[in-house]
């Protein structure tokens, strides 16, 4: 699966954001047939990181969305001042 393709957009929510300070996870909205597999490939793809796991889940809207967590060595911080978050 292309990776531009899985991921379609970041979350930016109170709850994304403080995720984002205390665990050292992104959230994304992805594709709805996307495994945790292609979704950890895409974003270490894309964001030129390393990440630690991925959880999923399908919000009552229908949509995926995916937790990645990142390994030590990268900052989410990092990754959301790049796209503009903070």
């Amino acid at each position: 699966m292309d990776p531009q393709a899985v991921i379609k957009r970041l979350v930016v929510t109170q709850d994304a954001v403080s995720l984002i300070e205390r665990e050292n996870k992104l959230t994304f909205i992805v594709d709805i047939n996307a495994t945790k597999r292609d979704i950890k490939l895409a974003v270490e793809r894309i964001y030129e990181v390393k990440v630690e796991r991925v959880n999923t889940l399908i919000t009552p809207r229908g949509e995926k969305k995916a937790f990645v967590k990142l390994a030590p060595d990268y900052k989410a911080s990092d990754i959301a001042t790049r796209l503009g978050v903070f």
